[in-house]
């Protein structure tokens, strides 16, 4: 059972992670003014994603979960694994990503909400690690090489964000290796099939059971 938020860029990684593992959840798409108290009982963080496993326990930490999963079944080889360094390397950028890319991509959107003059340092903040990421794909179509991997796909939800808050900038910033990175992801059918939307769950109601799969 996966408890989920259809925009929420943590629970899209979740979704993601179950989807290229071929595991089925029934999915509950969560309304965060009035949350479930099932969802509740089983984690007092309140918080997606949340992922209820059959034995009762549950990850409520996205990239967990996408690493559990693929754990279970990775037929795409997205973890790399004929090679641990690959891996440990994915996961170092990750939480590079994750500690200085996020929190200055939460600031940079709230600049823009609220049309404060610093948008444009916030936006560099931001672009430190674009530059970065810009490199990396002027050597290969995808971050770790040829083909997509873990820390694309955990990457993804979050540079999806960042190309929404200026719209008219992002389309004429200087990282087209990005904005083809996205594009390529964005076509792919796995995107519009994790972003599919469904009903708010409330207690009465029965659960979606959601194939994450073609």
């Amino acid at each position: 059972m996966l408890y989920s938020l259809r925009q929420c860029p943590y629970a899209i990684r979740a979704r993601l992670g179950l989807y290229f593992a071929q595991i089925q959840v029934e999915l509950r798409e969560v309304d965060m003014k009035n949350k479930p108290r099932d969802m509740l009982k089983i984690s007092a963080k309140g918080t997606v994603p949340l992922l209820v496993l059959p034995n009762g326990d549950y990850l409520d930490e996205s990239l967990e979960i996408m690493v559990w999963a693929l754990n279970q079944h990775d037929p795409n080889h997205l973890l790399l694994e004929d090679d641990p360094h690959h891996f440990a390397d994915m996961l170092g950028l990750i939480a590079k990503f994750d500690s200085k890319f996020i929190p200055a991509l939460e600031r940079y959107k709230a600049a823009a909400r609220y049309h404060d003059l610093d948008i444009e340092l916030r936006r560099h903040q931001c672009e430190i690690l674009l530059k970065d990421l810009e490199q990396r794909l002027c050597k290969t179509p995808f971050i770790m090489g040829q083909h997509p991997s873990l820390v694309d796909y955990a990457l993804l939800p979050f540079l999806r964000q960042f190309s929404k808050v200026e719209r008219h900038w992002y389309l004429e910033s200087p990282y087209p290796l990005i904005r083809q990175w996205l594009t390529v992801h964005f076509q792919n059918p796995a995107f519009s099939l994790v972003m599919k939307q469904y009903d708010k769950w409330s207690d009465s109601h029965d659960f979606h059971s959601v194939v994450l799969t073609d």
